[in-house]
């Protein structure tokens, strides 16, 4: 199986890419790096499928030559990857030399191999010193985060191609301290507030380190989920309305408009730090991207109980192994609409989208066709945007590698390459062969 499209179908400066994590796949128990709230999360029983953590993960810190590799061989243009806060400075503080070396290598790698270097600062590994005094709930979050990113790009900051703060800043607030389904795990709403909030301020405060760096080409990412009532009534439009203001707009209005949806307001302004509204200068100063990371849609209902008063209802379209709806149509609402409503002229980028799959490993190969249609229609979705006038310069896999899918351990696999878990040895599946093919430059 093949893809529809091609590289000749998108315009001569459209950015194809791949995208991992640091605690996904590095080891974190290799290189000097510090504990994590992640790692003391997955050795609390139930947190984490099967008891899995990050210790050896894809062993990508010994690896990372034939990784890069296989970056390459993809006919990709952008390695999008993120560094490690506590590989940097193990108690959030001072600085591990081993740290800021292997991210030197990496990049020096990824640039010898004629790739353009994406970093993420925070891609979830909080350093425990840091969680114990509060974490994202501690205001102080941001300025020990401007001091992470002043140490880790003062280092590569004059090599990579673009840079953002933090991945995802609703995993790392609501989902974690709402939710409790990641690290910190905890089910709080005043502490849910002050995190939404805090990595906010986060985002603003290294987004100006780096500004004073001389950096440029500087954006923000943001995971986007396609909110629709579960049924006609007024009751879910409403209900689906506030899930789409505290997942996608919160985020995107922090950052892109100085303001918080009245939505959210209703139920978080109670809770939010004293004087935010003084932060809002900080967060919204201008950045040069934005990025989406898009998978799925959700059917929202009413439910009983206190704000935000609502549910996930299961729906009926085809489903990956995460359980999540394939609905490229989201990707296309999520381009326009941010565009339209937030962005204007800032480029766009899919910083993820790609997909868990029943992967069957037979006679040393994996034929995820399955894979294959999904990016495929995600990218058609993309161009439709594209052909409308929308500023999309770039498309980016989730993810090169099977990884530590987090609290689902190592059994959901995303990547274009195989990953035995024992042997750790690397193979392509027909999704890698494909797009290899695809890209390829004429």
């Amino acid at each position: 199986m093949n893809f529809s499209f091609s590289r000749s179908d998108f315009p001569a400066d459209f950015q194809f890419g791949t995208a991992t994590s640091a605690y996904q796949i590095e080891g974190h128990a290799f290189g000097g790096a510090g504990e994590t709230h992640w790692d003391s999360f997955a050795a609390t029983p139930g947190n984490v499928a099967k008891a899995e953590n990050g210790a050896r993960a894809c062993d990508h810190y010994h690896r990372w030559e034939e990784d890069l590799d296989l970056v390459a061989g993809g006919n990709f243009d952008v390695y999008r990857f993120s560094t490690s806060w506590a590989r940097v400075m193990p108690d959030g503080m001072n600085i591990n030399p081993e740290g800021l070396d292997f991210y030197d290598r990496l990049v020096d790698g990824l640039l010898e191999r004629g790739l353009k270097p994406a970093a993420t600062l925070y891609h979830w590994e909080l350093p425990s010193a840091l969680a114990d005094l509060g974490g994202w709930r501690n205001r102080d979050v941001a300025r020990w985060f401007g001091d992470f990113t002043a140490a880790i790009m003062g280092r590569i900051g004059d090599r990579v191609w673009s840079a953002a703060p933090i991945n995802e800043p609703w995993c790392v607030s609501w989902l974690s301290h709402f939710l409790g389904a990641h690290a910190p795990g905890l089910r709080d709403i005043r502490a849910t507030a002050r995190a939404m909030h805090h990595v906010m301020l986060a985002h603003g405060t290294a987004t100006q380190v780096m500004r004073e760096l001389g950096m440029s080409n500087l954006g923000a990412v943001c995971n986007l989920e396609y909110a629709q009532p579960a049924d006609q009534s007024a009751e879910a439009g409403r209900v689906a309305r506030t899930y789409d203001a505290i997942y996608n707009r919160f985020f995107l209005s922090g950052i892109f408009k100085g303001e918080y949806p009245e939505e959210v307001i209703e139920g978080l302004g109670d809770h939010l730090p004293e004087g935010w509204q003084d932060d809002m200068a900080l967060i919204s100063q201008p950045v040069d991207w934005c990025g989406l990371n898009y998978y799925t849609r959700k059917l929202i209902a009413p439910a009983p109980g206190p704000w935000p008063g609502l549910a996930e209802v299961d729906g009926p379209l085809p489903k990956t192994e995460m359980g999540w709806e394939i609905f490229p149509d989201g990707l296309y609402h999520f381009l326009t609409m941010v565009a339209r409503d937030f962005t204007g002229d800032t480029p766009l980028f899919v910083t993820e989208n790609g997909m868990a799959a029943p992967d069957r490993l037979e006679n040393g190969a994996v034929q995820d066709d399955d894979r294959i249609a999904y990016v495929d229609a995600h990218v058609a979705a993309l161009r439709r945007a594209l052909a409308e006038g929308v500023p999309v310069k770039g498309y980016y896999v989730w993810s090169l590698m099977d990884n530590f899918e987090w609290a689902l351990g190592y059994d959901k696999r995303f990547g274009l390459v195989h990953v035995d878990f024992d042997s750790l040895e690397r193979r392509p599946k027909a999704s890698y062969h494909a797009l290899s093919a695809a890209l390829a430059r004429s």
